[in-house]
């Protein structure tokens, strides 16, 4: 069976969906057989994948509603992974699905039809708390947080990680903490190597070693339809996604009954009046 990843975070230009796709990419390098689920109506991950999200054949929309077997819908890309794309549409199957019965679950059972074919499936979702995010937190083993490096993109970090603690008590027991993510990191930015030092002290291991740099052919490479690895495999972003593709594999290695995560108690970030993680200001001083 497949180890299903959410790659999920409720605040938005953070890396998630380049994180998705280039995780993806680099799994399928490292001869692993991969599913990724676009879950958000933008479609930027079919797009980013080099599917046309106007003019696909079927969608997870249809998906969603049971419109059409899962299999059908799931295509093949450039980057050697598959993809059940998105786009749209799916901002309609969550309306449809509103008075449905057991919604949150229909993710959850699609994907369990198909989940024998693969290592991984990687699931990027809505950058907001829908019932398209819910679908994929009940659905998951484990959810993948970026976190951009700079200090206001730490605030929704605690309430995403309520509404993981919410979906196991409700949805999803087995649900577990991937990791955190650290994404556009610039070494040469003191905010950014005061941000990263605190929230590996405040998290411990559950922050990733591996960190994704600032670097302008990852931000080229959606605009040609590639995964960085395809556009530049030379590149910094590339290189540090191969080396997170590692990073992911040897965590599940070593996993065992025993060796399971943390329950999400023992990482809940310490609190500052009651809503963010209480994470020093900036000195006035910083300059990048």
């Amino acid at each position: 069976m497949a180890r299903i990843i959410a790659v999920a975070n409720q605040k938005g230009g953070v890396g998630k969906t380049t994180t998705a796709v280039n995780l993806a990419a680099a799994l399928a390098a490292a001869k692993r057989k991969v599913l990724l689920v676009d879950l958000d109506p933008q479609g930027n991950a079919t797009m980013a994948s080099g599917i046309n999200k106007r003019e696909i054949g079927h969608s997870g929309c249809e998906v969603l509603l049971e419109e059409v077997e899962i299999a059908a819908a799931i295509v093949s890309t450039e980057g050697h992974y598959d993809l059940l794309p998105g786009n749209g549409d799916l901002t309609a199957a969550e309306l449809k699905l509103m008075d449905a019965l057991a919604r949150e679950h229909r993710l959850k059972e699609q994907l369990a039809k198909i989940s024998a074919n693969y290592h991984t499936i990687l699931i990027d979702c809505p950058p907001s708390l829908n019932l398209l995010t819910l679908n994929a937190l009940t659905a998951a083993d484990g959810v993948l947080i970026p976190v951009q490096c700079e200090y206001f993109a730490l605030e929704g970090l605690s309430s995403l990680l309520e509404t993981v603690k919410a979906v196991r008590q409700r949805l999803n027991p087995a649900l577990q903490v991937e990791g955190l993510l650290r994404t556009m990191y610039d070494v040469r930015n003191n905010l950014g190597n005061e941000v990263s030092a605190q929230l590996t002290q405040h998290f411990g291991d559950k922050v990733l070693r591996s960190i994704i740099p600032r670097n302008v052919r990852l931000a080229e490479a959606p605009s040609h339809g590639q995964p960085i690895h395809l556009y530049d495999r030379s590149s910094r972003g590339a290189i540090a996604y191969i080396g997170l593709a590692g990073e992911v594999i040897r965590r599940e290695r070593r996993m065992s009954p025993s060796e399971r995560p943390a329950p999400l108690a023992s990482i809940d970030p310490p609190v500052h009046g009651g809503s963010g993680v209480a994470l020093k200001a900036p000195a006035a001083n910083h300059q990048e």
